[in-house]
């Protein structure tokens, strides 16, 4: 989730705007607290669709999280579970073939069955050109996914049918190790075929009247433009007994302070703050620190001719930058320095039994000496003895301070460097990094998946997610032979060596992962936090 993220995630990247249009629905809290079964929570940026073929911002992720189910879905201990399929299947075909029998009680929540033709309607529309698709990228190494989104081929010719009414059969290009993992995310849940056909296209899922889910809750009150909406309990869920809640307010929260203030009036029950107010709650007896697949790292433009093309000087700026300062005294969040690109907790190597992270991380540690050792020698090589570097950065609160932070230790650290700092709106951003008018720039990831593909996969040679333009024909075969790995082995291995050539070549700079800070209310149980992915509020009930 990067460039698409910019767009995404407009985002999360600790907002700045200031500004509430909350529900008027919290003025009768003091009602539904009485009644416990009623949850209010915020979202950051409004909702604009529910249709997952072109979602795109975290609002959106985030409400269908709650609203739908996909074949298979997350477990308290973020592995994959069933969902509307029946059970995880193994695939067959030497691993190309998934044949997945549906449960036959699934419904919509217009009563409507949940059917395998669902599924293939949903998944062609997602590749499909003329709906402006967002996440076609995922579906690559489904059969001719990447054909139909180049506009080579008709999307009915993608890797899925339908074998019946409750059996569907998915046909992979080459063996997916990640692929039950994969298809856990919004964009291949189902639509109901005969409902999105009836109010059409356009219309489908753009306000509560024109959408509908097959999970625990369905929305209402939201007319497509406004702020605030409620889910209700789905009566047509087929685990309904499993769920406690009757409702679920939400309501765009765009600043820190409100969302703390509104925490404090109890009409936000689960409030996300971030920048220097969630500096300040730290030891806050309501706060709980959630662990997200999200790192931040300084992306590096290694196109030919530019001055950080040089592997010695990028590993010298690596080195300078005292990864536990920046974190504690001027993030001061709880977010922790970052040795690897994957984030821990995103995902356990089954072959080692460790956490990818940890096993693969280089030392945190800056070693000041051995930085200006191949700084020299990284200027003798490209032939100067100074050099301007210009960094870029979004211009938000933490951003601002981060760059501001590299400028100082790169500046003091080393001799003959001048770090010049741009603070600029994501368009902006964008638009220099496409250019590859930079040469260091300051962003994030935030995984899609649970698999230490997803973060890995965006640096390959010529990768559109990759505007540093890092590349090593090693690591392109470690990733491409990862890709088709037929045994967790091999998988994992090549996943491995990866992450190793990437640090070896400095490719990126990681430099912190994020910890996401809820403020919640006491009594509230059984949400499940995911590291990747979204809080799943379906199972939540009050004490």
């Amino acid at each position: 989730m990067e460039n698409m993220m910019v767009r995404k995630i407009g985002k999360l990247a600790i907002p700045i705007v200031i500004g509430l249009l909350f529900l008027s629905a919290c003025s009768s809290k003091k009602s539904d607290s009485k009644q416990k079964t009623v949850l209010n929570l915020m979202q950051t940026s409004e909702l604009t669709t529910l249709d997952n073929t072109n979602q795109a911002t975290m609002s959106e992720f985030s409400t269908l999280t709650n609203l739908d189910e996909g074949l298979y879905k997350l477990n308290t201990k973020n592995e994959v579970v069933p969902a509307i399929a029946k059970t995880v299947v193994k695939p067959t075909n030497d691993g190309k073939t998934y044949t997945i029998q549906l449960r036959k009680d699934a419904r919509w929540s217009n009563g409507d069955k949940v059917t395998a033709v669902d599924f293939v309607y949903s998944w062609r529309r997602s590749v499909d050109p003329a709906n402006n698709p967002v996440y076609t990228y995922v579906f690559s190494g489904i059969k001719n996914a990447d054909a139909i989104v180049a506009g080579k081929m008709s999307p009915d010719n993608l890797g899925i049918k339908a074998l019946g009414k409750y059996k569907l059969e998915i046909n992979l290009e080459h063996p997916m190790q990640s692929f039950n993992k994969l298809v856990t995310m919004p964009v291949f849940l189902p639509q109901d075929k005969s409902f999105v056909q009836k109010v059409g296209t356009k219309k489908y899922a753009t306000n509560a009247k024109n959408t509908v889910s097959n999970g625990a809750f369905k929305i209402t009150k939201w007319t497509g433009v406004n702020d605030s909406y409620t889910l209700v309990k789905n009566n047509y869920y087929y685990a309904k007994n499993k769920v406690k809640l009757t409702k679920i307010n939400y309501a765009t929260v765009k600043d820190d302070n409100t969302a703390y203030n509104l925490f404090k009036t109890n009409k936000l029950d689960d409030a996300t703050v971030s920048g220097v107010v969630a500096q300040g709650l730290q030891n806050n007896k309501n706060l709980k620190k959630v662990s997200r697949a999200w790192t931040y790292y300084l992306q590096v433009n290694q196109r030919s001719g530019s001055v950080l093309a040089n592997e010695k000087l990028r590993k010298a700026i690596s080195l300078v930058i005292n990864r536990e300062e920046l974190t504690q005294k001027v993030l001061g969040d709880g977010s922790s320095a970052a040795g690897s690109f994957v984030s821990p907790k995103t995902a356990k190597d089954p072959i080692t039994g460790k956490d990818f992270s940890t096993e693969t991380a280089t030392s945190t540690k800056a070693n000041v000496k051995e930085a200006q050792k191949l700084w020299k020698e990284g200027l003798s090589e490209i032939g100067k003895s100074s050099v301007t570097l210009n960094l870029i950065a979004e211009d938000t609160e933490t951003q601002k301070k981060v760059a501001e932070y590299i400028q100082s230790a790169v500046q003091s650290k080393l001799t003959g460097v001048n770090v010049k700092v741009q603070d600029l709106p994501a368009k902006s951003l964008s638009n220099k990094k496409t250019a590859g008018d930079f040469d260091l720039s300051l962003w994030y990831w935030l995984a899609d998946y649970a698999d230490p593909i997803n973060y890995l996969g965006i640096l390959t040679t010529n990768n559109s997610m990759n505007p540093g333009k890092y590349s090593s024909s090693k690591f392109d075969e470690y990733i491409a032979n990862a890709q088709v790995a037929k045994t967790q082995k091999a998988y994992w291995e090549n996943l491995r060596d990866a992450q190793k050539q990437l640090q070896k070549d400095t490719g990126i700079i990681p430099l912190y992962y994020v910890k996401e800070d809820h403020l919640v209310q006491s009594g509230l149980s059984g949400v499940i936090y995911h590291t990747a992915g979204f809080a799943d509020y379906t199972r939540a009930y009050w004490k």
